[in-house]
């Protein structure tokens, strides 16, 4: 097969994958749930820390970053975006219709990069509308101590907002394709994400390895204080902790990858 027939080919599947997923309620609603959590907590932790600036220590004042605590709220956004990741082809197993999917399409690697493609491309528009709405939100609801999209960090961190939430999505399919299950992925995913990673990622001895777990990593990008504040400190900066993220998800979607091709569905 030619690479015209081979880029025509995907970009069918792709169609097709994009048409299963608005018609699975379960896929439609996890992906509107990212937005509308990240932005409404989002308006919650600003406005709770606005109320609660004047009280604080004139070292928390100097040193306080509006831009990464209005994006604060994407640590729970995000497990959403990952349930839609993981349904997207978790479900599939679930529900037995992988196997219709192979007799259609029998070019395995065809019909996992399609689907990587049509998840990761619904996730970018959904991540990107989540970033910049949770960004004006927030500074709205700081009022005075707020900033605008023009300071210093502030656009690259929510540019990066979006790509950690499609990359967070890419990184489940992965998990999920590997696993071949959705309830085995989130028993995993969602500890670390909600209760492992956020949780003991600030002692300060398990943080010298859980600071490379990829939303660690990766969430590093939305950060505009400097890098060596003792609060968010790592042992790379924002750009590389989202070359830290990329690395897990091009593992985990080559595993997934090689899983589908080798076991039978």
């Amino acid at each position: 097969m030619n690479r015209t027939s081979l880029a025509a080919s995907l970009a069918a599947v792709s169609h097709a994958e994009w048409i299963k997923m608005r018609t699975v309620r379960s896929t439609v609603w996890a992906l509107l749930l990212t937005p509308l959590v990240s932005v409404g907590l989002g308006w919650l932790v600003a406005r709770g820390l606005r109320s609660g600036f004047e009280n604080g220590t004139a070292e928390w004042r100097g040193s306080f970053d509006p831009v990464h605590w209005g994006f604060y709220s994407l640590t729970l956004g995000q497990l959403a975006i990952v349930v839609f990741g993981v349904l997207l082809v978790g479900g599939e197993y679930g529900s037995g219709t992988i196997r219709a999917s192979l007799a259609v399409v029998p070019r395995r690697g065809a019909l996992y990069w399609a689907k990587v493609l049509a998840g990761t491309s619904a996730a970018f528009a959904c991540a990107l509308v989540t970033a910049f709405v949770t960004f004006f939100v927030a500074q709205a609801a700081f009022g005075p101590y707020g900033v605008s999209l023009g300071a210093g960090g502030a656009l690259r961190a929510t540019v990066g907002a979006c790509l950690y939430l499609t990359l967070m999505c890419a990184f489940a399919i992965g998990v999920a394709a590997m696993l071949r299950s959705s309830a085995a992925a989130l028993g995993i995913l969602m500890p670390l994400l909600f209760l492992g990673s956020q949780g003991l990622g600030n002692v300060p001895k398990v943080k010298v390895v859980l600071q490379y777990l990829p939303d660690q990593a990766g969430f590093v990008i939305t950060q505009v204080i400097p890098p060596d504040d003792p609060r968010f400190a790592r042992d790379y900066g924002p750009w590389g902790g989202l070359a830290v993220l990329v690395a897990w998800v091009v593992v985990a979607l080559i595993g997934g990858y090689l899983v589908l091709r080798r076991r039978d569905a």
